[in-house]
């Protein structure tokens, strides 16, 4: 395993949307510093996958896999957990459009998965927190959460619906031993993002790779390692004072708004 301290040693955890990308580099994380992990993917062998690496490792895993938009089939996934210490609510997809280009199938679609997905997990796995009594919450939000970002309409909208749930959770909760933070991130590369650049710029994958990595201050992409280690940081002791807060990890985006 990682060379890194066990700061989550005899935690348990769940990671939803963990089967690539952020959620992935986030679970990896969590075991490395002992933390015993669910990864919950939408994709069972992509959950199963990542177990494998981890357990590999030496570290502990388990996998899961469900549809956070689907209000049984969370439930379910939350009923089964022996028990919950940390929450990371990082399953999300994206949308491209302005308000007149976002038809209503589209907003629907954005909004079951990072605003109604969100709260089921947040609404099932509290009283697991609670049973345990206290715990932490990390919420990914964006940096399209707080700043206008060009043809993003359904997207930026649920982000900022991610939010204001870790500022209402975090509000309600702090004299519970629950603590709620979110990180915003800006572009990261990814699995997610490498298809996106294939599929709509086939044959430019390079140039505009480098034009949306030169898009911020710092030159460059985030690396998905990088969230992951913020994550570990506020779901650790080490930040036990730290709750309704939202982190910007984002190359300096947000300098030029």
């Amino acid at each position: 395993m990682s060379e890194a301290s066990p700061r989550l040693q005899s935690r348990h955890a769940l990671v939803t949307g963990a089967g690539s990308g952020i959620g992935r580099a986030i679970a990896e994380r969590f075991a490395a510093e002992g933390a015993s992990v669910t990864v919950l993917d939408f994709v069972r062998e992509a959950a199963e996958s990542v177990v494998a690496g981890i357990r590999a490792r030496g570290g502990q895993a388990d996998a899961a896999s469900c549809d956070v938009s689907d209000t049984e089939a969370v439930r379910r996934v939350f009923d089964a957990l022996p028990r919950l210490d940390i929450l990371v609510n990082n399953a999300g997809i994206a949308h491209i459009g302005t308000v007149e280009t976002t038809t209503p199938a589209d907003l629907d679609r954005v909004y079951a998965v990072n605003v109604k997905g969100v709260y089921h997990c947040l609404h099932f796995g509290m009283p697991k927190l609670l049973a345990q009594g206290g715990g932490v919450i990390l919420n990914l939000a964006s940096i399209a959460s707080k700043v206008g970002l060009p043809d993003r309409f359904a997207y930026s909208m649920t982000k900022g619906a991610v939010l204001s749930m870790t500022l209402s959770v975090a509000r309600d909760y702090v004299s519970r031993g629950i603590r709620c933070n979110c990180i915003c991130p800006a572009r990261v590369h990814t699995p997610f993002v490498d298809g996106f650049i294939a599929k709509t710029y086939p044959g430019r994958e390079a140039e505009i790779f480098a034009k949306l990595s030169a898009a911020q201050p710092v030159g460059r992409m985030g690396e998905p390692s990088e969230i992951a280690a913020l994550a570990a940081f506020l779901c650790s002791p080490e930040a036990s004072f730290i709750t309704g807060s939202a982190y910007d990890i984002d190359g300096g985006t947000t300098l030029l708004r």
